[in-house]
Protein backbone atom coordinates (compact mmCIF):
# COMPACT_ATOMS: atom_id res chain seq x y z
CA UNK A 1 0.00 0.00 0.00
CA UNK A 2 1.26 3.45 -0.94
CA UNK A 3 0.06 6.89 0.19
CA UNK A 4 -0.12 9.62 -2.44
CA UNK A 5 -1.07 13.30 -2.43
CA UNK A 6 -3.68 14.19 -5.02
CA UNK A 7 -2.35 16.62 -7.62
CA UNK A 8 -5.03 19.29 -8.29
CA UNK A 9 -3.98 19.33 -11.95
CA UNK A 10 -4.35 15.55 -12.39
CA UNK A 11 -7.91 15.11 -13.65
CA UNK A 12 -7.45 11.35 -14.11
CA UNK A 13 -6.43 10.84 -10.48
CA UNK A 14 -9.30 13.09 -9.36
CA UNK A 15 -11.74 10.96 -11.37
CA UNK A 16 -10.44 7.81 -9.67
CA UNK A 17 -10.71 9.54 -6.29
CA UNK A 18 -14.35 10.47 -6.95
CA UNK A 19 -15.17 7.00 -8.25
CA UNK A 20 -14.05 5.62 -4.89
CA UNK A 21 -16.01 8.27 -2.98
CA UNK A 22 -19.22 7.53 -4.86
CA UNK A 23 -19.10 3.87 -3.82
CA UNK A 24 -17.56 4.03 -0.34
CA UNK A 25 -20.12 3.66 2.49
CA UNK A 26 -17.96 5.91 4.70
CA UNK A 27 -17.59 8.74 2.18
CA UNK A 28 -19.66 11.92 2.15
CA UNK A 29 -20.20 14.83 -0.19
CA UNK A 30 -17.28 16.56 1.54
CA UNK A 31 -14.88 13.85 0.44
CA UNK A 32 -15.25 14.84 -3.21
CA UNK A 33 -12.03 15.86 -4.95
CA UNK A 34 -13.37 19.25 -6.05
CA UNK A 35 -13.16 20.58 -2.49
CA UNK A 36 -9.40 20.73 -2.93
CA UNK A 37 -9.63 23.40 -5.60
CA UNK A 38 -12.36 25.31 -3.77
CA UNK A 39 -10.41 25.55 -0.51
CA UNK A 40 -7.22 26.44 -2.39
CA UNK A 41 -8.67 29.15 -4.61
CA UNK A 42 -11.38 30.71 -2.43
CA UNK A 43 -9.81 30.47 1.03
CA UNK A 44 -6.13 30.17 0.05
CA UNK A 45 -5.42 27.31 2.44
CA UNK A 46 -2.86 24.65 1.43
CA UNK A 47 -4.54 21.29 0.90
CA UNK A 48 -3.24 17.75 1.30
CA UNK A 49 -5.71 15.32 -0.21
CA UNK A 50 -4.15 11.95 0.63
CA UNK A 51 -5.18 8.63 -0.85
CA UNK A 52 -4.07 5.07 -0.22
CA UNK A 53 -3.44 2.95 -3.29
CA UNK A 54 -2.87 -0.78 -3.50
CA UNK A 55 -2.65 -2.87 -6.66
CA UNK A 56 -3.42 0.21 -8.72
CA UNK A 57 -6.75 0.77 -6.90
CA UNK A 58 -7.68 3.47 -4.41
CA UNK A 59 -8.50 1.94 -1.03
CA UNK A 60 -9.08 5.06 1.03
CA UNK A 61 -9.08 8.87 0.96
CA UNK A 62 -8.39 11.62 3.48
CA UNK A 63 -9.01 15.27 2.47
CA UNK A 64 -6.95 17.65 4.64
CA UNK A 65 -6.38 21.40 4.70
CA UNK A 66 -3.89 23.44 6.67
CA UNK A 67 -5.51 26.42 8.40
CA UNK A 68 -2.93 28.64 10.09
CA UNK A 69 -4.25 31.75 11.83
CA UNK A 70 -2.69 33.89 14.58
CA UNK A 71 -6.19 34.45 15.96
CA UNK A 72 -7.73 30.97 15.73
CA UNK A 73 -4.74 28.65 15.76
CA UNK A 74 -2.68 26.37 13.53
CA UNK A 75 -4.45 23.18 12.51
CA UNK A 76 -4.60 20.37 9.97
CA UNK A 77 -8.29 19.62 9.46
CA UNK A 78 -10.34 17.00 7.63
CA UNK A 79 -12.10 19.08 6.44
CA UNK A 80 -12.62 22.81 7.11
CA UNK A 81 -15.99 24.26 6.01
CA UNK A 82 -17.40 20.72 6.15
CA UNK A 83 -19.55 19.09 8.79
CA UNK A 84 -18.19 15.64 7.91
CA UNK A 85 -14.70 14.54 7.00
CA UNK A 86 -12.00 12.24 8.25
CA UNK A 87 -11.01 9.02 6.52
CA UNK A 88 -13.15 7.00 4.13
CA UNK A 89 -11.52 3.61 3.61
CA UNK A 90 -12.27 -0.02 2.81
CA UNK A 91 -10.25 -1.62 5.63
CA UNK A 92 -8.73 -1.01 9.05
CA UNK A 93 -5.26 -1.33 7.54
CA UNK A 94 -6.02 1.49 5.10
CA UNK A 95 -7.32 3.68 7.93
CA UNK A 96 -4.13 3.10 9.88
CA UNK A 97 -1.93 3.91 6.88
CA UNK A 98 -3.75 7.19 6.20
CA UNK A 99 -3.80 8.19 9.88
CA UNK A 100 -0.07 7.62 10.17
CA UNK A 101 0.53 9.68 7.02
CA UNK A 102 -1.63 12.48 8.43
CA UNK A 103 0.24 12.48 11.72
CA UNK A 104 3.59 12.66 9.96
CA UNK A 105 2.30 15.56 7.89
CA UNK A 106 0.93 17.35 10.97
CA UNK A 107 4.29 17.10 12.72
CA UNK A 108 6.15 18.28 9.62
CA UNK A 109 3.86 21.29 9.26
CA UNK A 110 4.22 22.11 12.96
CA UNK A 111 0.47 22.38 13.62
CA UNK A 112 -1.02 22.60 17.09
CA UNK A 113 -3.55 19.89 16.40
CA UNK A 114 -4.97 17.46 13.84
CA UNK A 115 -8.76 17.27 13.55
CA UNK A 116 -10.94 14.53 12.03
CA UNK A 117 -14.65 15.34 11.62
CA UNK A 118 -15.99 11.81 11.84
CA UNK A 119 -19.54 10.56 11.58
CA UNK A 120 -18.58 7.51 13.64
CA UNK A 121 -15.99 7.24 16.43
CA UNK A 122 -12.56 5.80 15.69
CA UNK A 123 -10.38 6.73 18.69
CA UNK A 124 -11.87 6.61 22.17
CA UNK A 125 -8.42 7.52 23.49
CA UNK A 126 -8.26 10.85 21.61
CA UNK A 127 -9.87 14.07 22.89
CA UNK A 128 -13.27 14.47 21.26
CA UNK A 129 -15.73 17.33 20.76
CA UNK A 130 -19.39 16.67 21.59
CA UNK A 131 -20.61 20.15 20.69
CA UNK A 132 -22.49 19.10 17.54
CA UNK A 133 -25.11 16.61 16.46
CA UNK A 134 -26.34 15.82 12.98
CA UNK A 135 -29.88 15.07 11.86
CA UNK A 136 -30.52 12.52 9.10
CA UNK A 137 -33.79 10.85 8.22
CA UNK A 138 -35.24 8.60 5.53
CA UNK A 139 -37.32 10.21 2.79
CA UNK A 140 -40.43 8.09 2.32
CA UNK A 141 -41.49 7.13 -1.25
CA UNK A 142 -44.75 9.12 -1.20
CA UNK A 143 -44.97 12.90 -0.80
CA UNK A 144 -48.04 12.76 1.45
CA UNK A 145 -46.40 10.18 3.70
CA UNK A 146 -43.49 12.55 4.30
CA UNK A 147 -45.87 15.36 5.21
CA UNK A 148 -47.76 13.15 7.66
CA UNK A 149 -44.47 11.99 9.20
CA UNK A 150 -43.79 15.56 10.38
CA UNK A 151 -45.04 16.02 13.97
CA UNK A 152 -48.40 17.77 14.21
CA UNK A 153 -47.28 21.22 15.43
CA UNK A 154 -44.51 21.46 12.88
CA UNK A 155 -46.80 20.17 10.14
CA UNK A 156 -49.20 23.00 10.99
CA UNK A 157 -46.42 25.50 10.29
CA UNK A 158 -45.76 23.86 6.92
CA UNK A 159 -49.44 24.10 6.05
CA UNK A 160 -49.42 27.75 7.12
CA UNK A 161 -46.70 28.41 4.56
CA UNK A 162 -48.65 26.54 1.91
CA UNK A 163 -51.83 28.46 2.74
CA UNK A 164 -49.92 31.74 2.50
CA UNK A 165 -49.33 30.92 -1.15
CA UNK A 166 -45.55 30.74 -0.83
CA UNK A 167 -43.67 29.66 -3.94
CA UNK A 168 -40.36 27.82 -4.24
CA UNK A 169 -38.02 28.80 -7.07
CA UNK A 170 -34.83 27.16 -8.25
CA UNK A 171 -32.31 29.98 -8.68
CA UNK A 172 -29.52 29.79 -11.23
CA UNK A 173 -27.35 32.34 -9.43
CA UNK A 174 -26.57 33.40 -5.86
CA UNK A 175 -28.18 36.88 -5.96
CA UNK A 176 -31.23 36.33 -3.77
CA UNK A 177 -29.63 33.61 -1.68
CA UNK A 178 -26.58 35.66 -0.73
CA UNK A 179 -28.62 38.75 0.19
CA UNK A 180 -30.72 36.67 2.61
CA UNK A 181 -27.77 34.65 3.91
CA UNK A 182 -25.48 37.63 4.56
CA UNK A 183 -28.22 39.61 6.32
CA UNK A 184 -29.16 36.59 8.42
CA UNK A 185 -25.65 35.83 9.72
CA UNK A 186 -25.04 39.54 10.33
CA UNK A 187 -28.09 39.68 12.61
CA UNK A 188 -26.56 36.77 14.55
CA UNK A 189 -23.26 38.59 14.88
CA UNK A 190 -21.08 36.34 12.76
CA UNK A 191 -19.09 37.10 9.58
CA UNK A 192 -20.48 35.93 6.26
CA UNK A 193 -18.64 33.63 3.91
CA UNK A 194 -17.67 35.41 0.68
CA UNK A 195 -20.13 35.64 -2.18
CA UNK A 196 -17.42 34.21 -4.43
CA UNK A 197 -17.49 30.98 -2.42
CA UNK A 198 -21.14 30.32 -3.23
CA UNK A 199 -20.65 31.24 -6.87
CA UNK A 200 -17.79 28.71 -6.98
CA UNK A 201 -19.92 25.99 -5.39
CA UNK A 202 -22.61 26.43 -8.07
CA UNK A 203 -20.06 26.44 -10.87
CA UNK A 204 -17.93 23.52 -9.67
CA UNK A 205 -20.64 21.12 -8.51
CA UNK A 206 -23.21 21.90 -11.19
CA UNK A 207 -26.38 19.85 -10.81
CA UNK A 208 -25.18 18.59 -7.42
CA UNK A 209 -25.50 22.07 -5.92
CA UNK A 210 -28.82 23.90 -6.02
CA UNK A 211 -30.43 27.02 -4.58
CA UNK A 212 -34.10 27.04 -3.60
CA UNK A 213 -35.60 30.45 -2.82
CA UNK A 214 -39.05 30.93 -1.31
CA UNK A 215 -41.05 34.04 -2.18
CA UNK A 216 -44.44 35.52 -1.46
CA UNK A 217 -47.00 35.27 -4.28
CA UNK A 218 -45.93 38.74 -5.46
CA UNK A 219 -42.26 37.71 -5.66
CA UNK A 220 -40.74 39.04 -2.43
CA UNK A 221 -37.82 36.77 -1.37
CA UNK A 222 -38.30 35.48 2.17
CA UNK A 223 -36.05 32.46 2.62
CA UNK A 224 -33.38 30.61 0.67
CA UNK A 225 -31.28 27.47 1.01
CA UNK A 226 -28.25 26.13 -0.86
CA UNK A 227 -28.26 22.32 -0.92
CA UNK A 228 -25.84 19.61 -1.98
CA UNK A 229 -26.86 16.35 -3.65
CA UNK A 230 -24.83 13.21 -3.06
CA UNK A 231 -25.85 9.76 -4.27
CA UNK A 232 -29.44 9.38 -2.97
CA UNK A 233 -29.16 12.19 -0.40
CA UNK A 234 -30.05 15.87 -0.21
CA UNK A 235 -28.11 18.10 2.20
CA UNK A 236 -29.54 21.58 2.87
CA UNK A 237 -26.32 23.27 3.93
CA UNK A 238 -26.41 27.08 3.87
CA UNK A 239 -29.57 29.09 4.46
CA UNK A 240 -30.84 32.59 5.11
CA UNK A 241 -34.15 34.22 5.98
CA UNK A 242 -35.67 37.67 5.83
CA UNK A 243 -36.94 39.13 9.10
CA UNK A 244 -40.49 38.66 7.76
CA UNK A 245 -39.99 34.94 7.10
CA UNK A 246 -41.39 33.94 10.50
CA UNK A 247 -44.71 35.69 9.88
CA UNK A 248 -45.20 33.75 6.65
CA UNK A 249 -43.77 30.41 7.97
CA UNK A 250 -41.33 30.67 5.06
CA UNK A 251 -38.50 28.78 6.75
CA UNK A 252 -40.80 25.84 7.49
CA UNK A 253 -42.21 25.87 3.97
CA UNK A 254 -38.70 26.06 2.51
CA UNK A 255 -37.55 22.78 4.05
CA UNK A 256 -40.80 21.06 3.25
CA UNK A 257 -40.57 22.19 -0.38
CA UNK A 258 -37.01 20.85 -0.52
CA UNK A 259 -38.13 17.53 0.98
CA UNK A 260 -41.08 17.32 -1.39
CA UNK A 261 -38.89 17.90 -4.43
CA UNK A 262 -36.31 15.40 -3.16
CA UNK A 263 -39.06 12.80 -2.78
CA UNK A 264 -40.25 13.39 -6.33
CA UNK A 265 -36.64 12.96 -7.53
CA UNK A 266 -36.51 9.55 -5.86
CA UNK A 267 -33.98 10.51 -3.19
CA UNK A 268 -33.89 8.47 0.02
CA UNK A 269 -32.18 10.53 2.73
CA UNK A 270 -32.74 14.05 4.02
CA UNK A 271 -29.59 15.26 5.79
CA UNK A 272 -30.49 18.30 7.88
CA UNK A 273 -26.84 18.78 8.83
CA UNK A 274 -25.24 19.65 12.12
CA UNK A 275 -26.41 21.96 14.87
CA UNK A 276 -24.95 22.87 18.23
CA UNK A 277 -26.56 20.95 21.07
CA UNK A 278 -29.06 23.05 22.98
CA UNK A 279 -29.51 25.77 20.34
CA UNK A 280 -32.59 26.95 18.45
CA UNK A 281 -31.64 25.16 15.20
CA UNK A 282 -31.12 21.94 17.19
CA UNK A 283 -34.64 22.23 18.65
CA UNK A 284 -36.10 23.17 15.24
CA UNK A 285 -34.78 19.98 13.64
CA UNK A 286 -36.06 17.85 16.49
CA UNK A 287 -39.48 19.44 15.97
CA UNK A 288 -39.44 17.96 12.48
CA UNK A 289 -39.18 14.47 13.95
CA UNK A 290 -35.44 14.08 13.33
CA UNK A 291 -33.39 12.41 16.04
CA UNK A 292 -29.97 13.91 16.82
CA UNK A 293 -26.95 11.73 16.09
CA UNK A 294 -23.73 12.78 17.84
CA UNK A 295 -20.82 13.78 15.65
CA UNK A 296 -17.41 12.52 16.66
CA UNK A 297 -14.85 15.24 16.06
CA UNK A 298 -11.57 13.70 17.18
CA UNK A 299 -8.32 15.57 17.86
CA UNK A 300 -4.66 14.75 18.02
CA UNK A 301 -3.09 17.47 20.15
CA UNK A 302 0.55 18.47 19.63
CA UNK A 303 1.18 21.99 20.88
CA UNK A 304 -1.89 22.54 23.01
CA UNK A 305 -3.50 20.78 25.96
CA UNK A 306 -7.18 21.32 25.12
CA UNK A 307 -9.56 21.27 22.16
CA UNK A 308 -9.99 24.68 20.46
CA UNK A 309 -13.38 26.35 20.86
CA UNK A 310 -13.64 28.53 17.76
CA UNK A 311 -17.42 28.87 17.77
CA UNK A 312 -19.98 31.51 18.80
CA UNK A 313 -20.80 29.58 22.00
CA UNK A 314 -17.40 30.52 23.37
CA UNK A 315 -17.91 33.32 25.92
CA UNK A 316 -14.73 35.10 24.84
CA UNK A 317 -16.41 36.03 21.52
CA UNK A 318 -19.42 37.66 23.20
CA UNK A 319 -18.16 41.23 22.79
CA UNK A 320 -17.05 40.59 19.21
CA UNK A 321 -20.51 39.25 18.28
CA UNK A 322 -22.22 42.27 19.83
CA UNK A 323 -19.91 44.67 18.00
CA UNK A 324 -20.29 42.84 14.69
CA UNK A 325 -24.06 43.20 14.81
CA UNK A 326 -23.64 46.98 14.94
CA UNK A 327 -21.50 47.15 11.80
CA UNK A 328 -23.22 48.32 8.60
CA UNK A 329 -24.04 45.25 6.52
CA UNK A 330 -21.97 46.39 3.52
CA UNK A 331 -18.90 46.85 5.72
CA UNK A 332 -19.47 43.50 7.46
CA UNK A 333 -19.64 41.77 4.07
CA UNK A 334 -16.32 43.34 3.05
CA UNK A 335 -14.51 42.48 6.27
CA UNK A 336 -16.14 39.11 6.95
CA UNK A 337 -14.34 36.89 4.41
CA UNK A 338 -10.88 37.70 5.83
CA UNK A 339 -12.07 36.53 9.26
CA UNK A 340 -14.25 33.57 8.42
CA UNK A 341 -11.66 31.98 6.11
CA UNK A 342 -9.66 31.10 9.22
CA UNK A 343 -12.55 29.60 11.17
CA UNK A 344 -13.11 26.62 8.91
Amino acid sequence: MHIHRLDPADSVAAAHWDAFVMTSPEATFFHRAAWQGIINTVFRHPTYFLYAQEGGEIRGVLPLAHVNSWLFGNALIALPFAVYGGIAADSAATVTALEEAAERLAIRLGVSHLEFRNLAPRHTDWPTQDLYATFRKEILPEVEANLLAIPRKQRAMVRKGINNGLIGHRDGNVERFFALFADNVHRHGTPALPRRYFETLLRVFGKDCEILTVTTPDGRPLSSVLSFYFRDQVLPYYAGDDTAARDFAANDFKYWELMRRACERGLCLFDYGRSKVGTGPYAFKKNWGFEPQPLHYEYRLYKRDSIPQNNPSNAKYKLFIAAWRRLPLALANRLGPSIVRNLG
